[in-house]
């Protein structure tokens, strides 16, 4: 991987992160057309790594007010919520510490399972906003539904399942968020922080087992730094306004999106 390659792929992850299409089926895309091939996840942990830190520096009030709370060492509502996000959290530790090499494997499996699973985005996508507007329509009443644990141990689970590549991790979280009745603007947020601490923890063990070395990745330790400052760049740059564009904008556009990039996945691997 060269990089002037690592620069466009970190370019990929960054714009894409912050949209339900998946950033990581997107890479999968665009390795394929550069003809690259890399047999582990070294070069996504870091971009995603990159974009992870891109969001605690835009959501930086936010945090600050949680951790502030936080340190209060009372039940509040900052509290409240950082433990709803440690709840969410544990599915995805499971699947870490449990079935890290098969989802790798997955990883290698070609564009056809990127394919899939971004039609299954496409889907997830597609029923999650035609419930929340059926159960709007059907109540003149209606009020969201406040997070709460059980929400977030769900949407933990809708996270754990997406670490397949194609399967958007903000999309399934966000459609698992309206299926529960919560609205766009909470579960978008808390999708976004909820993955701070578990890709920040994958890069921290990567750095410590030396997975990220040249002799482990067969990646550059160049290539990897080009690649985790344009993520980081890109990533600031996109964050805010991707985010309201996801919280204001209708699903099924990005469903449609997705159902074209499965078909330019299906088209690549023939």
């Amino acid at each position: 991987m060269t990089e002037i390659q690592a620069i466009i792929l970190g370019l990929v992850q960054g714009l894409t992160e912050f949209l339900p299409v998946s950033s990581s089926g997107h890479l999968v895309i665009a390795k394929s057309l550069f003809g690259i091939e890399v047999e582990n996840l070294s070069f996504e942990i870091v971009v995603h790594s990159a974009t992870v830190i891109s969001t605690i520096v835009a959501f930086r009030k936010e945090i600050f007010s949680l951790l502030k709370g936080l340190f209060d060492f009372k039940y509040n509502s900052q509290t409240r919520y950082l433990l709803m996000i440690c709840v969410s959290m544990i599915p995805i530790l499971i699947v870490g510490l449990f079935f890290k090499d098969a989802v790798e494997q997955v990883f290698g499996s070609g564009l056809m399972v990127v394919g899939c699973m971004l039609l299954l985005t496409s889907l997830l996508l597609f029923v999650g906003e035609r419930i929340s507007i059926r159960r709007q329509k059907d109540s003149s009443s209606y009020k969201a539904v406040e997070l709460g644990y059980k929400q977030a141990f769900v949407i933990g689970l809708a996270q754990s399942v997406a670490v397949l590549p194609g399967l958007s991790r903000s999309g399934s979280t966000i459609a698992t968020g309206l299926m529960l009745g919560l609205d766009s603007r909470s579960v978008t947020q808390f999708s976004f922080l909820m993955v701070l601490v578990p890709i920040l923890g994958e890069t921290f063990l990567e750095i410590v087992s030396g997975g990220l070395s040249m002799e482990v990745s067969g990646i550059s330790l160049l290539s990897l730094a080009c690649g985790a400052l344009s993520a980081f760049v890109s990533g600031y740059i996109a964050c805010r306004w991707m985010i309201k564009l996801v919280q204001k904008a209708k699903l099924r556009y990005f469903s449609l999106y997705c159902i074209c990039m499965a078909i330019l996945c299906f088209i690549l691997d023939f």
